[in-house]
């Protein structure tokens, strides 16, 4: 990947000629061309499905032999990997290090902006090298422009050190091209404020992030049917939500549902396997573990 100082070919950086009398549209006028635009997003994410199906697989594959899956970016690129890393915990109940966001400036950018710090490479292998990552782990770096210096750093240290690599970025190969073992192509053309990538190359990356991330948990046995059966029960809205779960796949009152979730240890997916096999808590976080939590799995075995 080139530190290009003249960047005004790439996609992300072009003129939009939807917009050019944007300052003289009404409001209404303004969401329509907002609407219109954002939605290329769907488009761009229905082209690089087969890219987002590999890095799914591969991360899946990596975190099941004990790895991590990390992203990597400045600015908004950067802000949207530490916002899709922070929202695993919750809604997967996974240890905060096994999905993790790096973003360039740590943790004070994401409040304030600290985009000059996203020009230096060696701060990108640094990251790499303070979280000691190996040949289990993913490293995702998100670029909209596909030229930020801090991410190709760290996808470079990554890569000597055996981790496997994914690219993201809103640019066409032939503009930037990079290698990584896959490369996530997210063109949803010019935004309606030149140059704004916060705009379309944000919202496409949020979504291409949604997908991988979710994709993997899924994979992981994080999930059974659509149900978030290992949501961490933290608060009155997940306990209710935790409760309804077990309710809409049981045919137990509200009352039993709570009192199955609270024997559990407010695990919906221990309180499940209790529920169908009649076995002790103890028992079926044994064989939940030797099929590495996937219930339907672990309930399978049961009853053969």
């Amino acid at each position: 990947m080139k530190n290009l100082e003249e960047r005004g070919h790439l996609l992300t950086e072009q003129v939009n000629t939807n917009s050019e009398n944007l300052d003289q549209l009404s409001s209404i006028e303004l969401v329509d061309l907002f609407n219109r635009e954002d939605a290329q997003t769907l488009s761009a994410i229905a082209r690089a499905r087969e890219q987002l199906a590999e890095a799914i697989d591969i991360a899946a594959e990596s975190l099941r032999q004990g790895g991590r899956l990390f992203y990597v970016g400045a600015g908004t690129s950067g802000r949207l990997g530490v916002l899709d890393a922070a929202e695993c915990p919750p809604t997967f109940c996974t240890p905060p290090e096994l999905v993790q966001g790096i973003i360039a400036g740590g943790a004070g950018a994401l409040v304030r902006s600290s985009e000059d710090l996203e020009d230096r490479a060696e701060d990108g292998a640094e990251a790499i090298a303070h979280r000691h990552i190996t040949n289990l782990d993913v490293v995702v770096g998100i670029t909209a422009g596909g030229t930020t210096p801090f991410v190709a750093g760290a996808l470079q240290a990554a890569r000597q050190r055996g981790a496997k690599t994914v690219f993201m970025a809103c640019v066409p190969v032939e503009q930037v091209s990079f290698e990584a073992d896959v490369d996530i192509r997210l063109l949803v053309g010019p935004e309606v404020v030149a140059g704004s990538t916060r705009l379309k190359a944000g919202t496409v990356t949020k979504m291409a992030l949604n997908i991988i991330s979710t994709g993997v948990m899924v994979k992981l046995g994080k999930v059974y049917g659509n149900r978030m059966v290992d949501v961490a029960v933290t608060n009155k809205k997940l306990r209710d939500r935790a409760v309804r779960m077990l309710q809409d796949l049981t045919d137990l009152s509200r009352e039993e549902a709570g009192f199955l979730l609270e024997k559990s240890g407010k695990s919906v997916k221990l309180a499940l396997m209790m529920h169908w096999t009649n076995l002790e808590k103890e028992e079926c976080d044994r064989i939940l573990g030797e099929f590495q939590g996937n219930l339907r799995s672990a309930v399978a075995s049961i009853s053969q």
